[in-house]
């Protein structure tokens, strides 16, 4: 996966790179879907959710330039796999998920694994960590994995000066990846191309149907 999918396509972040090798995919979706674990496309995590390409994941995470000492936010924790990704590069993770059940499924998973530098929070991921427990007011890095129909504001104000945010931004079916920094309070804007992900549901997003 790592030489053909990742490394043969651009990707060269050691950081990233290493991430991948130790963090065991299999673990991360259901046993049906084991066997193609470590092929180049989503799989379905159930809820009408999925895992993302690691190709996209890589990719994402290797434009947000991450540090060991930043403190993270995820948007959409899902199977929780690129949660743990990001837990093996940075200081802190702070993953938010809409759906009790994933991340229930996935914070069992990610406490098997023994991380500890993770934070959790059940919630409408469109508005950030909110008032959500250790109070956090900004990030250094925001990674959304759902779709947003518009220019996420209530994360813009989560970022910190020289912050990076990352986000597929459009309609339902397709949309652009959009990279954000925030330079002296004002934002600025790069598109890095066509990407498909689920809908970012919630009160910044779309809404549930």
């Amino acid at each position: 996966m790592i030489n053909n999918q990742i490394k043969s396509r651009g990707i060269n972040d050691s950081k990233v790179l290493n991430a991948f090798e130790v963090v065991p995919r299999e673990l991360f979706v259901s046993d049906e879907w084991k066997e193609y674990a470590y092929r180049d496309h989503p799989l379905a995590i159930g809820f009408n959710q999925t895992i993302s390409q690691p190709y996209i994941v890589a990719l994402m995470m290797t434009l947000l330039q991450l540090k060991e000492t930043d403190r993270v936010l995820e948007i959409g924790t899902g199977s929780g796999y690129q949660t743990a990704l990001l837990a093996e590069i940075v200081a802190e993770v702070y993953t938010v998920e809409r759906i009790v059940d994933l991340m229930l499924e996935a914070k069992k998973t990610l406490k098997k694994l023994e991380y500890k530098n993770i934070y959790y929070k059940i919630g409408d991921g469109s508005l950030g960590w909110g008032n959500a427990v250790p109070r956090i007011t900004e990030f250094d890095k925001i990674i959304v994995s759902a779709g947003s129909p518009n220019e996420p504001a209530a994360l813009f104000s989560q970022l910190a000066n020289d912050g990076l945010l990352i986000i597929p931004q459009g309609t339902q079916s397709n949309q652009d990846l959009m990279l954000y920094k925030k330079v002296n309070g004002e934002i600025e804007a790069h598109n890095y191309g066509g990407c498909v992900f689920v809908p970012l549901i919630g009160e910044n997003g779309w809404d549930e149907k």
